[in-house]
């Protein structure tokens, strides 16, 4: 098998009972434990106007990361474009690429990351914006470009910085863009399941070479939970459980805390939009989850898994993390 590098998907998840600044702590200490045992990247995803995600100010909260680290690659999983504007990204991104040089990642995607109230209220054109979602990637690379120096409209904090980018999709439209354009993409299968076989198809045909990237790139998004036992995890899963159902149900709220898995709640969790939305979920002791991983990777051939682990405990969040990475390291074949 290939060398599959394995990063980190953080929403600074809510949990009942703590604060917001509990919750940006605990993703520094995951993102400093994941330096630690091997993750090539740590990235935050941006929503808006839901209690229990911690993420929506992304580049704020990439900064705190990133002066809490040394090594670790820090991104955004993604910025929704849409609803900023291309330059202020630029700006943003080319300041942190400063500060953190070689260690800044921008994925960029297309969604608004919320509802369609709040997308209104972020940017009364969001829905136009969308549509020119490829032009304004352009003009976040040529802001990034040092041929853009002789440009009436400058970045000059962003002009020459090393700051790759990454197209996020969770359909295959962004698909064709990131080939068209020979960038690195990521797919969000650690919800949205449907498309990713085609998505992945579509990206390697239709690939062309660029300045940045000489073959395709592909990343994928997996749910993971690990604990010591296949029941343990399990039990720690219900708090994910009980988030997907609150989603589709309207009913949101604070990561609840994990319950024995109940008659009721399994009987929720096989539910089919559950099913769906959970599909690439690992969730086991070690053992059990090495397998799916294997097969998971088997069926993708992507270059690299990006997981997400939402869980109530921080201490259990970082365990599974570690335990990931063993999976990982063993998976290519490195020694410990």
């Amino acid at each position: 098998m290939k060398n599959i590098k394995y990063s980190i998907l953080d929403l600074a998840i809510v949990s009942e009972g703590t604060t917001l600044k509990d919750t940006f702590d605990h993703s520094l200490a995951l993102a400093q434990a994941a330096e630690e045992v091997g993750y090539s990247r740590f990235w935050l995803a941006e929503h808006h106007n839901s209690i229990a995600i911690g993420s929506s100010a992304t580049s704020v909260l990439m900064g705190y990361i990133a002066e809490g680290t040394k090594t670790i690659r820090v991104g955004s999983g993604g910025i929704m474009l849409p609803n900023h504007s291309p330059l202020i990204i630029a700006e943003q991104f080319g300041t942190l690429g400063i500060l953190y040089p070689n260690r800044i990642d921008l994925g960029l995607g297309r969604a608004p990351g919320t509802d369609q109230l709040t997308a209104q209220a972020i940017r009364s054109d969001f829905y136009q914006a969308a549509q020119s979602f490829p032009l304004e990637v352009e003009k976040i690379q040529r802001y990034f470009s040092t041929e853009n120096a002789d440009a009436k409209v400058r970045v000059t904090l962003a002009e020459g910085v090393g700051v790759p980018l990454y197209i996020l999709g969770s359909s295959t439209d962004s698909a064709h863009l990131a080939a068209k354009k020979g960038l690195p993409y990521a797919f969000a299968s650690h919800f949205a399941t449907n498309h990713l076989m085609n998505a992945l198809q579509i990206y390697h045909q239709q690939f062309q070479p660029s300045k940045v990237l000489e073959k395709p790139y592909t990343m994928a998004g997996v749910n993971i939970i690990i604990a010591d036992t296949d029941e343990e995890a399990e039990r720690i899963s219900t708090s994910l459980y009980k988030m997907i159902i609150g989603l589709l149900t309207g009913k949101r709220g604070y990561m609840q805390p994990p319950v024995p898995m109940t008659s009721d709640l399994r009987e929720l969790s096989k539910n089919p939009s559950v099913q769906q939305m959970l599909k690439y979920s690992f969730i086991g002791s070690k053992e059990t989850v090495k397998k799916q991983v294997q097969q998971f990777i088997n069926d993708t051939q992507v270059d690299e898994l990006i997981a997400v682990t939402n869980i109530y405990d921080g201490k259990d969040r970082i365990k599974s993390y570690r335990l990931f990475a063993e999976i990982m390291k063993e998976l290519n074949g490195e020694k410990e």
